[in-house]
C-alpha cells in the first residue's frame, strides 16, 4: 500500500482535532498538504474515512473502524524507540483524555502539570464532558482513555479505582445546618433543596444509593435543577436552596461563603477512577500519564 507514517500521523490528528484546520496547526502543516496525506491514505485504502460538511469533519463507520489500527501501529513504533533512547528524552505526541469536568478541576489539572515538567514533548488534550461522554469517547477511540466515576459495567471496558469520595452538603455559611458536624438525608429533606437533574451520572448514583432507603427517608422536594456540579455551586451560594455535592467536585477555594458537610444515613459515595477499552493498548505517552495518575499523586494533588 502506498502510504507512510506521516498520512497515519495526518489521520489521527484530524479525528483527534474534529478538523483540517486544528490538525493542520497542530502538526504545522499547511491545509492542502493535509488534506493530500488523508487523500493519499484514502486512495491506498480503497475507501474513504471521513463525513465532510460544510460545518464539520467527523470519522464515518469505516474510520471509526480503522482508527484503532492506526494507533496500533504508531504506538508500535514508538515502544520500539523506546528502547533507545532513555523515555523522557524522547517519548513526544499527544495524549487523548476524556474526563469528567469536575476531576479536571481538582486533580487532573495538577498532574498534567507534573507530566509536562516530566516530559515537556508530550502534549495532553483533555476532552471535558459528561460520565456518559466519556464512556463513549473511550469506546469510540476517540481518547487513549477517560477519568470519570461509570464504567464498570460495560463489558468491552475496564475500571481502575483512583479515589473514593462522599456526597456532602453544601449550604450557605449562615444557614441553620451550617454548623453542624454532619447532617442525615432525612435532615437536609426539610429544607429547600436544589439539585442535579436526573439524567446526570451524579444524580443517578444519588437515586440508586437513596432508594434503598426510601422506607425510612422523606422524599427531598427541589425547587431548581442544573445539569452540571459548579452550576449547582452558583445555586447555593446564592441562596437558593442546599444541596448534595461531591466533596472533590471543586477546588476549596471554590467554597467561598458556603458550609461543606458529611451527609450521613446513608453515607453514599462516587468511586472515580480510569476507564479503558481492554482491546487497545496505550501508546507509550498515554501509558506514561496513567502510569502518574495510578500512583498516590490524585491523593496528594487534592491534599496539595
Amino acid at each position: 500500500m502506498n502510504f507512510d507514517l506521516a498520512d497515519l500521523r495526518a489521520f489521527i490528528a484530524v479525528a483527534d482535532h474534529g478538523g483540517f484546520s486544528a490538525a493542520a496547526n497542530a502538526l504545522h502543516l499547511s491545509q492542502p498538504a493535509l488534506s493530500r496525506r488523508i487523500e493519499k491514505l484514502e486512495e491506498a485504502l480503497g475507501l474513504k474515512l471521513f463525513e465532510r460538511t460544510t460545518r464539520k469533519v467527523e470519522l464515518n463507520a469505516m474510520g471509526r473502524s480503522f482508527i484503532p489500527k492506526a494507533r496500533h501501529v504508531l504506538n508500535e513504533l514508538e515502544n520500539a524507540l523506546l528502547g533507545m533512547v532513555e523515555l523522557s528524552d524522547r517519548i513526544r505526541g499527544q495524549v487523548t483524555v476524556a474526563c469528567v469536568p469536575s476531576a479536571v478541576s481538582t486533580f487532573v489539572s495538577k498532574a498534567i502539570l507534573a507530566f509536562h515538567r516530566r516530559y515537556p514533548r508530550i502534549k495532553v488534550r483533555i476532552i471535558d464532558v459528561s460520565a456518559a461522554d466519556t464512556l463513549l469517547a473511550v469506546a469510540r477511540s476517540e481518547a487513549d482513555f477517560g477519568i470519570s466515576y461509570l464504567g464498570t459495567q460495560e463489558p468491552d471496558l475496564e475500571f481502575e479505582q483512583l479515589i473514593e469520595e462522599d456526597f456532602v452538603l453544601a449550604c450557605p455559611d449562615d444557614h441553620v445546618l451550617a454548623k453542624k458536624k454532619s447532617v442525615t438525608w432525612e435532615s437536609m429533606s426539610q429544607y429547600e433543596c436544589v439539585t442535579l437533574s436526573s439524567g446526570s451520572g451524579n444524580r443517578m448514583l444519588i437515586d440508586q444509593a437513596l432508594a434503598k432507603h426510601k422506607k425510612t427517608l422523606s422524599p427531598i422536594t427541589w425547587s431548581c435543577e442544573v445539569r452540571h456540579v459548579p452550576a449547582l455551586v452558583s445555586l447555593i451560594q446564592s441562596g437558593v436552596g442546599i444541596g448534595a455535592i461531591p466533596r472533590f467536585s471543586l477546588p476549596v477555594n471554590s467554597f467561598s461563603g458556603l458550609a461543606i458537610i458529611p451527609l450521613i444515613e446513608p453515607r453514599v459515595v462516587r468511586m472515580i477512577g480510569i476507564i479503558r477499552h481492554r482491546a487497545r493498548p496505550l501508546s507509550p505517552a498515554a501509558q506514561a500519564f496513567k502510569e502518574l495518575l495510578s500512583s498516590d499523586a490524585p491523593i496528594n494533588f487534592l491534599n496539595e
